[in-house]
């Protein structure tokens, strides 16, 4: 039973990791969430099956807007590992992604029509919207030069979507949010992964190397430069500290307030990060050898990363955040409370605390 007392918070995506950690932090808001499958948490939530990739969605949406009376919507939804969701079709996944976007706005657009319902919408976009290689720090209104790996092109023409359609939200405040690469125990992302080396891949061999505990290598070109590369990472938990503080805030007076999301403190370089993971590091002679190794451990099943994301593994990306701190004042260090070397390590629970010699080998 919905507490009618308290303000509704629409949450797409709900099942995701980032909404089941974000749920402990909205006891002031009745939560309706929405996603293709229920959310595992004893927070109490209004659940309705929704796909977005289906037309018929923006409808829906917008009469349970309507319905609810949703001061906020916050869209999570988004395939990010397609091995794990079970997406492998690419217009299924944009759909999903990029028009899903488009349709929950329409929905709040459509909703706000006669009067202001939803004051407040909330997307998290992603670094990977910049794109691979970019001389930095950035600052928000760097152009957005996503390519190749499907996930970054799709945040970046999310992103796109979102920025053109704040203006006509009718009474909506709109906040883009760019986080860089999660972190946190439960994480597992690709750029969290190359370095755990967990072999997250579909198939046997894969699932017997997980049971032996074999960790697949870090596979860089010899030039030193991939070594001095830097990488920035976010807490989960303080992404999700910082949704519930936009949430519980008085909306902008502007219609569209965009973020860089990092951790507080000076980036990592991809050197440091092998060395705190233990990772056995495997020199080859150029990039096109290390998309070969991702291709074929891809192909194989021993990998979900897929090789597209490999001029983001070989790139650098960074960003400026002095607007996050400046939006928060006062709060910053109460919302953002890892450094981003803190929520790297937290990532790698036991492999930062093994005594193991690092080991770099050439092929």
């Amino acid at each position: 039973m919905m507490d009618s007392s308290k303000p509704t918070v629409i949450i797409t995506g709900i099942a995701g990791h980032l909404g089941t950690r974000l749920l402990p932090l909205l006891g002031m808001f009745s939560i309706v969430g929405v996603d293709v499958s229920p959310p595992k948490t004893e927070r109490v939530v209004h659940f309705v099956r929704m796909d977005l990739g289906r037309e018929e969605s923006c409808r829906e949406l917008y009469h349970l807007i309507q319905e609810r009376q949703a001061v906020a919507v916050l869209h999570l939804a988004f395939v990010l590992d397609q091995v794990r969701m079970g997406v492998f079709d690419r217009q299924r996944m944009w759909q999903i992604n990029v028009a899903g976007t488009a349709r929950v706005m329409e929905a709040i657009t459509e909703a706000n029509r006669d009067q202001v319902i939803v004051e407040k919408f909330i997307f998290p976009s992603s670094v990977s919207a910049y794109g691979p290689t970019a001389h930095g720090p950035l600052s928000e209104d760097a152009p957005l030069r996503a390519h190749t790996y499907p996930y970054g092109v799709h945040k970046k023409e999310s992103d796109e979507v979102v920025q053109q359609r704040a203006p006509s939200m009718r009474g909506c405040s709109t906040y883009i949010l760019r986080p860089h690469i999660f972190a946190g125990a439960e994480v597992d992302n690709y750029l969290v992964g190359i370095f755990r080396g967990t072999p997250n891949g579909s198939s046997r061999r894969a699932a017997r190397m997980r049971e032996q505990g074999k960790r697949l290598p870090c596979i860089l070109p010899y030039r030193k430069q991939y070594l001095e590369n830097r990488v920035q990472y976010v807490h989960i938990d303080d992404m999700a500290r910082l949704i519930a503080h936009v949430l519980e805030r008085e909306p902008e007076s502007k219609r569209l307030s965009i973020l860089n999301v990092a951790g507080r403190g000076e980036p990592l370089t991809i050197g440091r990060c092998i060395e705190l993971s233990n990772s056995k590091l495997i020199r080859v002679p150029g990039e096109w050898a290390c998309k070969a190794a991702l291709e074929f451990a891809w192909r194989r099943g021993l990998s979900a990363i897929p090789p597209e994301i490999a001029p983001y593994m070989m790139g650098e990306c960074i960003m400026n955040t002095d607007r996050l701190r400046a939006f928060l004042g006062h709060d910053y260090e109460d919302v953002m409370r890892y450094t981003v070397e803190g929520a790297f390590l937290e990532s790698l629970g036991n492999l930062a605390d093994t005594a193991a010699v690092h080991h770099t080998a050439t092929v």
